[in-house]
């Protein structure tokens, strides 16, 4: 199995800086992609930012140029530094892994971390 770890997540004024870190451990084989998806009160699941094993990444309209994915390959790792930070940026923030695992490696798995809150004040 694989288990993912998040931590980062906090109380912050409008304006500062967060970041998130996830870190997936277990029975990875290799891992295909990963992202950062938010949940707020009265929304539906939004993909954040994501990036996949050959470097690409993508970004929800809201965030870009503000928000920022990075992966440390070694350490099965990946990163979401979060700048200039606005009260709608408030949500849960989940970290998800696409991964082949050692004992299956023709099929590619989804593991979801645990949740790290982000509150941002006006």
């Amino acid at each position: 199995q694989v288990q993912l770890v998040e931590s980062g997540g906090g109380l912050v004024q409008a304006g500062g800086s967060l970041r998130l870190s996830c870190a997936a451990s277990g029975s990875i084989f290799s891992i295909n992609a990963m992202a950062w998806y938010r949940l707020a009160p009265g929304k539906q699941r939004e993909l954040v930012a994501g990036i996949s094993r050959g470097g690409f990444t993508n970004y929800a309209d809201s965030v870009k140029g503000r928000f920022t994915i990075s992966t440390d390959n070694a350490k099965n790792t990946v990163y979401l530094q979060m700048n200039s930070l606005k009260p709608e940026d408030t949500a849960v923030y989940y970290c998800k892994t696409s991964v082949l695992t050692t004992t299956e490696r023709r099929i590619l798995y989804d593991y979801w971390g645990q949740g790290t809150q982000v509150t941002v004040s006006s």
